[in-house]
């Protein structure tokens, strides 16, 4: 299948999973959507597994490895969803909560990625750094499905923002630590000492790798933004505007990843600028309900196709009985990681500020993984592990997206309170 057969039909089954969620289950939409393509899936497996005559199994695996979803979402759909998460979310807000944002989003997910690594490698006698890895692309929180969420959950502002832009930044943090792990553990297990990723062989490269990704991907995001920001100002048409800033975020992120700089921290960095000072000095009112309503519309579509596709990486996992275990105990693993990521920066910074009540259940449960560390897992370089992580990756993010997902609006209101603190 071509391009345009894969996205005519993802796009078809999209809104065909859509409708029936919208009857019969009425969950949130990108939920119910990944529900019935997860259960969809299933029932595939479960008929070819029971009348071998059926033989859908092989042609579904067949199009699942046709979508090619790490590539499909790291170097295309991410840098849309980035941007059009980051653009509703303003700077001023983001500027009162930074402290704590930083905080979750560089200690978090160094203490997170470190508490999974060392409690996977326990769990399953994997390598150390190879059981890092996990624990980096497993830690960050999905911008996608947290942003979703937060929209029907009612919370308190001060804290939407908190995970909003904690999301925002730990997801690019953790693809960077993730990118560095990599280059450090891959050639540790195949006895390869050559460069794997970007000239990553020790701890003085992975430290500059990593200073190089995550300040450039922020360097060239508000340099892009501002560039774009500047042309809009001389500009009163909003087709042409709406246009601008499809192109700051495709050509971005292109950019981003020609540059061997953080395509994801680009596109936050260059969505939280448009948003806020470009809405605010380079738009038109109409301009702005345009650009507004258009990227709405994309982060609506996108997220849906990603959680559809989501539903159907089932096919391209190998589940045994020793890997599900994993999974399950990877899932208690990663929670007791999200409590260490949002609980400690919040008790070093207590004495300082108030919180919002609840602050710690909320984020700890409010904390989804999603496609992203999915993408990340059918990345790995192949090895006698990359099963092992594939499997847990997926159970820990159907977890999240499902159990967690649904029910962190009552998390929120049994541990949360209207009253608001900075």
């Amino acid at each position: 299948m071509n391009i345009l057969q894969i996205a005519s039909l993802l796009i078809v089954l999209a809104g065909a999973f859509g409708a029936i969620n919208y009857f019969f289950l009425k969950l949130p939409s990108s939920i119910g959507i990944l529900v019935v393509a997860f259960v969809s899936s299933l029932a595939v497996l479960g008929l070819d597994a029971l009348i071998p005559a059926f033989s859908m199994d092989d042609e579904a695996r067949a199009f699942v490895r046709s979508i090619h979803f790490s590539d499909t979402l790291l170097e295309g759909m991410l840098g849309l969803l980035l941007f059009a998460g980051a653009l509703h979310v303003k700077l001023a807000d983001l500027r009162e909560q930074w402290l704590v944002v930083a905080l979750m989003a560089t200690l978090g997910v160094g203490l997170s990625t470190l508490i999974v690594g060392v409690g996977f490698s326990w769990i399953t006698g994997m390598p150390l750094l190879v059981a890092l890895v996990f624990g980096a692309l497993i830690s960050p929180t999905d911008p996608v499905a947290v942003l979703g969420v937060l929209r029907g959950a009612s919370l308190p502002k001060s804290l939407e923002i908190k995970i909003a832009g904690e999301s925002l930044f730990n997801d690019g943090v953790g693809y960077v630590v993730y990118l560095v792990l990599v280059g450090l553990a891959f050639p540790a297990i195949t006895g390869d000492h050559s460069e794997t990723v970007h000239g990553s062989g020790g701890l003085a490269d992975a430290a500059r790798l990593f200073f190089k990704e995550a300040v450039g991907g922020a360097v060239l995001g508000v340099a892009l933004g501002w560039l774009v920001f500047r042309v809009m100002r001389r500009i009163d048409d909003y087709p042409l505007e709406v246009l601008l800033t499809l192109g700051l975020a495709f050509g971005g992120y292109e950019l981003a990843v020609a540059l061997h700089v953080s395509a994801p921290i680009m596109a936050v960095s260059a969505g939280l600028l448009i948003g806020d000072v470009g809405t605010r000095h380079g738009m038109s009112e109409e301009t702005r309900r345009y650009v507004d309503a258009f990227w709405k519309l994309v982060d609506e579509i996108l997220n849906a196709v990603l959680f559809l596709v989501i539903g159907f990486e089932v096919f391209a996992i190998a589940f045994t009985l020793d890997t599900l275990t994993a999974g399950a105990l990877a899932v208690g693993l990663a929670l007791v990681a999200r409590l260490a990521a949002v609980s400690i920066p919040v008790v070093l910074l207590k004495p300082f500020r108030g919180f919002s009540d609840g602050v710690i259940p909320i984020m700890t449960w409010g904390g989804l993984k999603g496609g992203i560390s999915v993408a990340l897992a059918l990345a790995l370089p192949d090895s006698e592990w990359k099963p092992l992580i594939l499997t847990a990756t997926y159970v820990v993010v159907l977890f999240s997206i499902i159990v967690q997902g649904l029910s962190v609006a009552r998390v929120a209101k049994r541990f949360g309170r209207e009253r608001e603190l900075v």
